[in-house]
């Protein structure tokens, strides 16, 4: 259990790499808002990352509750659907967010002595086929992911046509 060990251990730092890896995708301008200003009403899309990012890692972490995963990515992919992100960026926060999870796992994780993680030999086994789990939980997050923005797309699409359809009349 070395990596749920080091999940719960670095919960904080890797949340708070995660949510700056994710702001980095919007204009500097827009970027430093949304960091700034932790406020629900005055920040509503800094306010939403943060706190679906934070439910995000909490079932990756924890026991994968399939519905409320899909409730926190569909909060953050509904304000990137409509922000003219190309769909591969609109879902890069999933990637952005296995990339800060990888490298703080990895990183200064093996034990000076002898240059392999905690629990030696016996344990790299076992802290690779965790990892390795990891890794595909963040890989079905992902799909999941791809799924709802499509979602959301036909849904924006569905409203447009409604629009246009109303304006003929």
């Amino acid at each position: 259990m070395v990596i749920e060990e080091l999940l719960s251990r670095k919960k904080t730092y890797i949340i708070k790499k995660c949510v700056k890896l994710i702001m980095e995708t919007y204009p500097p301008e827009s970027s430093e808002v949304f960091e700034n200003s932790g406020d629900r009403f005055q920040n509503p899309v800094g306010f939403t990352i943060r706190s679906e990012v934070e439910n995000i890692y909490n079932e990756l972490a924890g026991k994968m509750d399939m519905e409320m995963l899909g409730n926190s990515l569909e909060n953050i992919i509904r304000i990137r659907a409509v922000q003219g992100f190309l769909p591969s960026e609109a879902i890069s926060f999933v990637f952005l967010m296995k990339k800060a999870i990888r490298e703080e796992l990895t990183k200064d994780r093996f034990e000076e002595t002898n240059n392999t993680w905690p629990g030696g030999k016996n344990g790299e086994a076992e802290t690779l086929k965790e990892l390795l789990q990891l890794e595909e939980r963040m890989d079905r997050i992902a799909l999941l992911t791809f799924d709802i923005y499509m979602k959301c797309r036909e849904k924006i699409h569905g409203i447009r046509l409604k629009e246009i359809k109303r304006a003929i009349r």
